[in-house]
């Protein structure tokens, strides 16, 4: 590594996406300074620079970002429902309006921001069942998407007005991450340990969603830093598939039997008020809420035709992917 050379800086380079991208980066040579709270699992062991602080804190964003030769911003509060929205909305819209005028104010030379499939709408004269970079965002006011979604739309906006005013930015809109390296267990990596431990009494039919791959996601970053035109959204997605098609996939991997009942949505809607309650019991947070299953029986195919174009960008077949979480679950303990 050369230390001399200008750090690349990654907020939220504790999570799922932050410790596949930091080691991406490392595999690159590249000279890497993570935003973190305190200790962080992901990141033991990797020579990274680690710079104490928070997106909420724009001090300590000024320390951090100094010198800075890019900024991938990826932290950010998932929201399912059950959070309050208060501090969803604190992260995602104030922590990114922070990083963005800390960027502004230190120099940097490339912000990557870390979108969401879930920030943009259908144009309401489309009549076409798919979205794309095209897409407008969400209304602040749309009460029919929650509070994750509107806070990412938000969010977005500032980063867009920041490239108009000269800042080098580029935005992801990724859709459901899954994959290696989920040290703090995503929703989804729950899920499939749920599936490999036979703790899922059931499936939801009707419920479908796309999945890419968070290495696919990582790589995409590193090629939109080089190549991605500022002020730019690029669309990453996978494979999309029903949750009773996924659970067969993972079961023909993991030799664990998926639930053979699959819940009509009708049903898993009106149940879905009382599971955080009962996970609250068992200790756990909750597999599904109203809010998720909105988004799975809600959110249309999403086309990724400029992201291939434009950062010659082919996501992994998904058996590749759920093989490897597999393999990564087992050497980590999981079960």
């Amino acid at each position: 590594m050369n230390d001399v050379a200008a750090p690349v800086v990654v907020t939220g380079a504790s999570g799922h996406l932050g410790a596949n991208l930091v080691r991406s980066l490392l595999a690159q040579q590249r000279r890497v300074r993570v935003l973190i709270r305190g200790k962080a699992k992901a990141l033991e062991g990797l020579a990274v620079e680690r710079a104490t602080g928070d997106v909420l804190d724009p001090a300590s964003l000024a320390r951090s970002f100094a010198g800075a030769e890019t900024v991938f911003h990826l932290a950010g509060k998932v929201s399912t429902g059950c959070e309050l929205a208060t501090e969803v909305r604190a992260v995602n819209v104030t922590g990114t309006k922070n990083v963005v005028e800390s960027c502004l104010a230190s120099g940097v030379g490339r912000l990557v921001h870390m979108s969401s499939i879930q920030a943009l709408a259908r144009a309401a004269q489309s009549k076409i069942d798919e979205i794309d970079e095209s897409s407008p965002l969400l209304l602040a006011t749309d009460r029919s998407r929650g509070v994750y979604d509107r806070s990412k739309a938000e969010a977005e906006r500032f980063v867009l007005a920041a490239a108009e005013q000269g800042l080098s930015a580029v935005v992801l809109n990724p859709t459901a991450v899954i994959g290696p390296y989920d040290f703090q267990r995503s929703p989804m990596g729950q899920v499939f340990l749920a599936l490999a431990l036979g703790r899922l009494p059931a499936l939801v039919a009707g419920a479908a969603c796309d999945f890419v791959d968070v290495r696919d996601v990582a790589e995409a970053a590193l090629v939109a830093e080089k190549s991605g035109q500022s002020g730019a959204r690029y669309i990453l997605s996978g494979t999309r598939l029903s949750l009773v098609d996924l659970a067969r996939r993972w079961s023909d991997i993991t030799g664990r039997r998926a639930p053979r009942f699959a819940a009509p949505m009708a049903l898993a809607r009106l149940s879905a008020p009382f599971a955080p309650w009962f996970a609250r019991l068992a200790g756990r947070r909750p597999l599904f809420t109203s809010e998720s299953l909105r988004v799975l029986r809600t959110q249309p195919p999403a086309s990724r035709r400029k992201t291939s174009e434009a950062l010659a960008y082919r996501p992994r077949p998904i058996e590749e992917t759920l093989r490897d979480t597999w393999a990564w679950m087992k050497g980590e303990a999981w079960l």
